[in-house]
């Protein structure tokens, strides 16, 4: 008779161990496959994501009016677009544009609590005014922040302004993100002064991004380059050349935004001549604004950077208003202001033809 003898607990722990390995061994290699597979799809779909953003999407925004929408798709979509940096080259271009829109909603968030402030303060309510006051502080520190983001993006891209080189530029496109991230370094200083705190935005940004406009062409670009040197020379001391007079290119440079249909230059005259304590000249700026979109209509390609300066100099005209009235700008009267003299109407005495 044949016995079979029963295999030991020895042999079976080594049958067990192997067949383990191998199933181990097996899983690593499928799940190593299905990561290798995944980080190509992410890589593939982040390429292709920015570059359909910078193809498509932000030319199809510039050439909308509609600043809320554009703020809302810039906060909301920033962090997904930009996580794609995790697998793909980092979109540092397309960061110049999501952080610069999303520091002006949080910008306008600011100018509402500095209304909320004026008015408190024009019905004598202390209390409601320093609260909105401290509102308006965190609202700049927050605008500042993300301006200051899309300043180290356009410099992580385009090289530092500060080394005195330009940049090749691609397309039109590729040099007006240029000029955008030059107007998010301003922008990140002067929220951050606004804020009363420093984030760490150099106080030199203000002058390396008015000498990089150099590298602009001041009539291509609605004469806004200038506009941008000439505000730093009228703000920082000692920084106009000599023989330049800051304000004469400001009008210059009105003058050009209000031909283009872009009139980007309306909001850096009016920052300068408020930074020098002009109201009658910031009156001025107001009313050459609201008379030109009378007459000029926006230009097409680049209808949001018009509404965006309207809406800047709405902003401006409702901070005199709220500080003289209590009230903003009333509808349909940007470029009047609450002392304006009545023009005077021709009357008919009716006595005489009793």
């Amino acid at each position: 008779m044949t016995h079979f003898r029963n295999p030991s607990r020895k042999a079976l722990f080594y049958g067990c161990r192997v067949h383990n390995l191998v199933a181990a061994f097996m899983a690593s290699v499928v799940l190593s496959g299905c990561g290798a597979v995944n980080h190509v799809m992410y890589k593939t779909t982040g390429d292709v994501m920015q570059g359909f953003s910078r193809g498509h999407t932000v030319p199809f925004l510039m050439e909308s009016n509609d600043l809320a929408m554009g703020c809302a798709m810039s906060e909301a979509t920033a962090p997904l677009l930009m996580s794609f940096g995790r697998v793909t080259n980092e979109p540092d271009q397309l960061a110049v544009m999501l952080y610069l829109s999303a520091g002006g909603c949080a910008e306008e968030e600011a100018r509402e609590h500095e209304l909320a402030a004026l008015a408190a303060l024009n019905a004598m309510n202390g209390n409601a005014a320093e609260d909105a006051m401290i509102r308006q502080k965190r609202a700049h520190t927050v605008a500042a922040r993300r301006y200051y983001t899309a300043w180290q993006h356009h410099n992580a891209h385009y090289g530092n302004p500060a080394d005195g080189e330009c940049p090749d530029f691609d397309d039109d496109m590729d040099e007006f993100i240029y000029m955008a991230g030059l107007l998010s370094g301003l922008q990140a200083l002067n929220a951050q002064i606004q804020s009363t705190s420093s984030i760490g935005v150099p106080a030199n940004v203000g002058s390396i991004a008015a000498r990089a406009t150099s590298c602009l062409d001041n009539e291509k670009w609605w004469g806004a380059p200038m506009a941008l040197r000439a505000t730093v020379w009228a703000m920082i001391p000692g920084a106009q050349p000599e023989g330049e007079d800051a304000f004469e290119r400001l009008a210059i440079a009105d003058n050009q935004g209000e031909v283009a249909g872009v009139r980007l230059p309306h909001v850096f005259h009016a920052i300068a001549a408020l930074n020098k304590g002009d109201e009658a000249m910031v009156r001025s700026v107001i009313r050459d604004h609201a008379e030109s979109i009378e007459t000029t209509p926006s230009n097409e390609q680049w209808r949001f950077v018009d509404a965006m300066a309207t809406d800047m100099i709405v902003a401006v005209s409702d901070r005199l208003w709220v500080e003289n009235t209590g009230h903003r700008t009333p509808m349909g009267q940007l470029g009047s202001f609450w002392d304006d003299q009545a023009e005077a109407v021709e009357t008919m005495d009716l006595d005489d033809l009793l």
